[in-house]
């Protein structure tokens, strides 16, 4: 019988951001507390980009963009916003949206795996994506319930499951 299978990632429906964006960007237009302040947050490349007068209403204005990818189903662990900044008469956040598993997490999740899960389970790091194989089915899932319950500053998502 062939090994069970199913890969790790951490990806972001680009859509499902375009649409957070897009809905907070209405509802800075909209809301009272944002007239004549400058509020808006719009895509920069790959990043957002959250302007405001003053340090307190772009905080408002991260709150508000937080909350929406929230309703849109995508993890704030997915976002690494930076502080604010000053830039000419405003300030700014930028965000980063975290696709894909680095070097550092994916030994990190590697040595849970070890560490943790069932003996039989065997993960290996291909790209920015972990496989993680066995020949028993349960101890695939309790392996998945072990990451799920982890503390890792990853959005993870649990793909293919063979």
């Amino acid at each position: 019988m062939a090994d069970s299978t199913f890969d790790v990632v951490s990806k972001i429906d680009k859509m499902e951001a375009d649409n957070a964006v897009n809905q907070a960007r209405k509802e800075l237009e909209q809301r009272y507390d944002f007239k004549n302040v400058g509020a808006s947050a719009e895509w920069s490349g790959e990043k957002i980009l959250l302007k405001a007068s003053t340090e307190e209403r772009v905080k408002a204005v991260l709150d508000v963009v937080q909350s929406k990818f929230v309703k849109r189903g995508i993890s704030l662990k997915s976002l690494d916003d930076g502080d604010p900044y000053p830039s000419g008469k405003e300030y700014r956040i930028e965000i980063e949206l975290k696709q894909g598993i680095d070097q550092e997490n994916a030994k990190k999740i590697g040595k849970i795996i070890r560490e943790q899960a069932p003996k039989t389970v065997k993960s290996q790091v291909q790209g920015d994506e972990l496989r993680v194989s066995s020949k028993n089915r349960d101890d695939l899932q309790a392996t998945i319930a072990l990451l799920r319950g982890s503390d890792l500053d990853l959005d993870l998502q649990f793909i293919n499951f063979r």
